[in-house]
């Protein structure tokens, strides 16, 4: 009986060993990557294909837009005082584009803190976390949501090959420790299965 109760004990200890290490490890990445991105996160009225597609219209005209702000080169703080300054103008171009497209949706801007579940963006992983993002909300804001990196700024990349290019890598290494560098851009089923360990825990503390 001592045997068995010895077993269960170490079974027991080894368990919340394991589940205080996790959560350690969950809370330094989540925190970690969250301080060193600023992200754009754009969400469509609904999943109807004329909803979706106007959300995407939103997106190339701001990111057309923002292209000629010249985020490249500014820290995480600059490019969201920049982002600020600007917020009444992205409004305009996401009011003009619905008006456009015969639509009377209202349109909403917000930069905050806000949660993600795991994003896949070209060759890169961010885990789930609470990042700091410009949130564009059109309508109800119920349907699929588009999202990039306004720091580091991935937002200028052309991603339709699926992967980030050279110069944007580099950025991404200059900007980001060794570790966090690894960590979104391992796409093993080792990472994957961290990046639901971390998404779980996350979800837990919501």
């Amino acid at each position: 009986m001592k045997k068995i109760f010895y077993i269960i004990s170490l079974i027991f200890l080894l368990f919340s060993f394991v589940l205080i290490s996790l959560t350690s490890y969950a809370n330094t990445v989540s925190e970690d990557l969250s301080n060193n991105f600023f992200r754009l996160h754009i969400l469509a009225n609904s999943d109807s294909n004329e909803d979706q597609n106007l959300k995407l219209k939103i997106r190339d005209n701001i990111i057309e837009y923002m292209n000629t702000l010249s985020y490249s080169g500014l820290t995480k703080e600059e490019a969201i005082n920049l982002t600020n300054s600007n917020l009444e103008n992205f409004k305009k171009i996401a009011e003009k584009i619905i008006l456009d497209e015969g639509y009377n949706y209202p349109v909403s801007l917000e930069i905050g803190n806000f949660y993600f579940p795991t994003k896949e963006y070209g060759n890169i992983s961010l885990p789930a976390g609470y990042y700091d993002a410009l949130k564009i909300e059109i309508g109800e804001a119920k349907g699929k949501n588009w999202w990039c990196s306004l720091f580091p700024p991935l937002c200028f990349v052309d991603i339709s090959a699926g992967v980030i290019d050279e110069e944007s890598e580099e950025f991404l290494k200059e900007n980001l420790s060794d570790d966090e560098f690894a960590i979104i851009t391992d796409t093993s089923e080792n990472v994957k299965f961290k990046f639901k360990i971390i998404e779980l825990i996350n979800n837990k503390n919501l």
